[in-house]
């Protein structure tokens, strides 16, 4: 029988991606002994608090771009990494876990279940 479980991880001093592997393997329960990829455990919740304090290797900053299209001609808005961590970094930490969900049906569910908070959790 599957229950729920909460997760928390704080982002402050983590790596992108190497945090991103770690909540997207929560959050399809590849941690858990009763893992069953055409049965998985949707009650997981996940939560990442202080996403502005995550860390970056190399010149990502500068050289990692995110494209949105809008469709139109001449539609597309290019924006660096460093731009988008000012704007919202919750998003770019949303884009990386959703990037290493599986490809299918399942992953919408799975990122309803990922909560990010740019500060940290009050009462901690």
């Amino acid at each position: 029988m599957k229950t729920n479980k909460e997760y928390k991880f704080d982002a402050k001093g983590k790596i992108l991606g190497r945090l991103a592997t770690e909540v997207a393997l929560v959050l399809r329960g590849k941690d858990g002994a009763d893992f069953s990829p055409n049965m998985p455990d949707l009650s997981r919740k996940v939560t990442v608090y202080n996403t502005d304090e995550l860390k970056f290797t190399g010149n990502k900053l500068e050289d990692k771009k995110y494209h949105v299209y809008s469709g139109y001609p001449s539609g597309i808005r290019t924006r660096r990494l460093e731009e988008q961590m000012e704007r919202d970094s919750r998003e770019v930490l949303k884009l990386a876990v959703y990037g290493m969900l599986p490809k299918n049906r399942l992953r919408n569910r799975f990122i309803a279940n990922l909560k990010l908070l740019k500060k940290g959790l009050k009462g901690e």
